[in-house]
């Protein structure tokens, strides 16, 4: 029996993937056949995805991905990515199956989060692992940034009617507000290949180093990874002054504060919204319990 995490269960079943679901053994098992490992365990913190560890025929550790089926595009972004960082900032690629939203990739270590590093320390990490994803990418075809600005909004805008108002309107307006001037500054010249969802749960050890899974992939500022920093630890954010972590990490990478903080209040409540939705608490309304303090009290650095 495949042991899939709820959450799992509860964004496939979100986007009417029953079949995907149901037929997951057997995919399992002709990926078995075909590329040629022994499969292991489910891993239970996944959320976007099935990840099993698995053993391959040469006895290299290894692992299992299989993405559930949302667009059609999300694990052949996926892949490109991967085949772009070659290893560098994200594990390397064995094998893939965009039509079956299925890749074979390097095994790493513990998460970031499982090892309870100081929060300074964490979000040091964080920016160093996003920093050496950052690369130009030429021709690439990848989603931009104003892109992802788009469909940042329309899920708020849908997701905070569909879970009748779990946030203030003033929080949602804030948003918004911070995503159309992302939007307006979007500039394809200075864009680089980003990871788009790199958190400590997403940071796993590499020896001396860490490496980023589950890339969304996206072409733009390098703000917009940053921002998704600035959305995690939500309650640690109402300390003390809450710009201070905007400023940190753009001390860090050389990159602009108030960019970060705009992507930070955009993120913040399209995950809280998301997490509320697939009922992954208390981190959703700790997050939007965050967004609607910081909306209130709205100020510029």
């Amino acid at each position: 029996m495949i042991d899939i995490p709820s959450v799992v269960q509860n964004k496939a079943r979100d986007v009417d993937a029953h079949d995907w679901l149901d037929g997951i053994p057997d995919l399992i098992a002709v990926l078995e056949r075909e590329w040629s490992f022994r499969f292991g365990r489910v891993l239970p913190d996944a959320t976007e995805a099935v990840v099993a560890e698995v053993t391959m025929e040469d006895a290299t550790p290894a692992v299992l991905k299989l993405l559930i089926p949302r667009d059609g595009e999300a694990a052949a972004n996926e892949i490109v990515v991967l085949r772009l960082v070659a290893g560098d900032g994200c594990p390397r690629l064995f094998r893939e199956d965009a039509d079956r939203g299925a890749m074979l990739m390097e095994r790493l270590g513990p998460s970031l989060h499982d090892l309870a590093l100081p929060i300074e320390r964490r979000h040091q990490i964080l920016a160093q692992v996003a920093a050496r994803i950052w690369r130009p990418v030429g021709d690439i075809e990848l989603p931009d940034g104003a892109a992802k600005v788009r469909w940042l909004v329309e899920f708020i805008a849908s997701a905070w009617a569909d879970l009748d108002h779990p946030c203030s309107e003033q929080a949602v307006d804030h948003a918004i507000g911070c995503a159309e001037r992302r939007f307006a500054s979007h500039d394809r010249e200075r864009s680089v290949l980003v990871h788009g969802d790199v958190h400590e749960w997403n940071a796993l050890q590499d020896g001396d180093v860490f490496k980023a899974v589950d890339p969304d992939g996206f072409i733009a500022e390098p703000e917009c990874d940053l921002g998704v920093i600035m959305r995690e630890d939500p309650v640690e954010l109402r300390v003390g002054d809450p710009w201070m972590r905007a400023h940190r990490l753009a001390g860090l990478t050389g990159t602009d504060p108030i960019a970060i903080w705009e992507w930070g209040v955009v993120e913040r409540v399209a995950t809280g919204l998301l997490l509320t939705k697939v009922e992954l608490q208390p981190i959703g309304s700790e997050m939007l319990a965050t967004a609607d303090l910081l909306a209130a009290h709205h100020q510029t650095p």
